[in-house]
């Protein structure tokens, strides 16, 4: 069926999730877990992100790519893919920069300085709130998961042992009705990724059966997705999903994805209550960052499963 695939993903509304335990709380996590076993994620509506914030964040991402490349080109890192992106050979039309500790105001500022040294408050402003508005979203459902694990005693150092990363993101159109790569398909490395994007077309997710969702974009929701860390601390309970951007047409797509991210240092293992003999462990214990520096390296680029290369038991 190809990109073309009637599929579509769950919709789940959080608009109200009730209190934990309650059975508003029961269903809504009911549903969130049975996407992330059968899909690795879904399509959130999450009404505690006004429209006019995510509208803001969305022309505050337009503005920044809008600037003269030696501008953007000032905003280097050590970390890979972490500074400015753009002009890579293998994906023309793609551009990207990520902000470090998105939802503390001070860091969004000196990063912004970078770009802006007059200074720039309502980039500041859109990102930040931005992100710690959305990021309610991601502690929600990461509880969601660890109850439906049955390992609630390891939720706060769960959710303390990662920081947010907000990556930024620019995919032109190619000026063509064919359809053009704009980011080659992949999972996320990190714990859960939640996407917000403009109203262009080009995400696509893969199911396990091989199929590519086309996912439409809509004004009011986010998309959800779990990352390869979050697969292996749920020793492989939850799917990590294949996904790509392509683009057609000429309007340029907007997104934003906000990444939760196992800090430096904190090693990724899955709680012995997740291992016995139906479920052997899958994934040796592991620290996010050195496994990153391996999924860039021509090896980890090469693997079918970067994570299994690395650490599979």
């Amino acid at each position: 069926m190809g990109s073309e695939s009637a599929l579509k993903l769950p919709v789940i509304d959080f608009s109200y999730s009730g209190e934990p335990g309650t059975p508003e709380w029961d269903s809504l996590k009911a549903q969130v877990w049975e996407a992330l076993v059968e899909y690795g994620c879904f399509e959130a509506f999450f009404n505690k992100v006004p429209l006019e914030l995510r509208n803001s964040m969305l022309g505050a991402i337009e503005e920044l790519f809008d600037l003269p490349l030696q501008t953007k080109l000032r905003n280097v890192s050590k970390k890979p893919f972490h500074g400015y992106v753009g002009q890579y050979p293998m994906v023309p039309l793609y551009e990207s920069m990520a902000v470090d500790d998105a939802d503390i105001s001070d860091k969004v500022e000196s990063q912004t300085n970078i770009l802006w040294p007059q200074g720039n408050p309502s980039f500041c402003n859109a990102i930040h709130s931005f992100t710690e508005q959305l990021s309610e979203l991601d502690k929600v459902v990461r509880r969601m998961v660890v109850e439906s694990l049955g390992v609630e005693k390891y939720l706060d150092e769960h959710i303390g042992s990662t920081n947010y990363l907000l990556r930024v993101m620019k995919y032109k159109g190619p000026e063509t009705t064919d359809t053009k790569l704009g980011l080659s398909a992949h999972t996320d490395k990190n714990i859960v990724t939640i996407l917000c994007q403009n109203q262009v077309d080009g995400l696509e997710v893969k199911t396990k059966d091989g199929e590519w969702i086309n996912v439409k974009p809509s004004p009011h929701t986010f998309i959800v997705m779990i990352g390869d860390s979050l697969l292996a601390w749920a020793n492989g309970r939850l799917h990590s999903p294949h996904h790509r951007v392509m683009m057609r047409g000429n309007k340029a797509r907007y997104s934003a994805g906000l990444f939760s991210i196992p800090r430096a240092g904190y090693i990724i293992k899955a709680p012995e209550e997740l291992v016995d003999d139906e479920h052997p462990l899958l994934f040796k214990p592991f620290d996010h960052v050195e496994f990153l520096a391996f999924y860039y390296t021509e090896a980890g680029q090469r693997a079918e499963s970067a994570l299994r290369a690395y650490c599979g038991a």
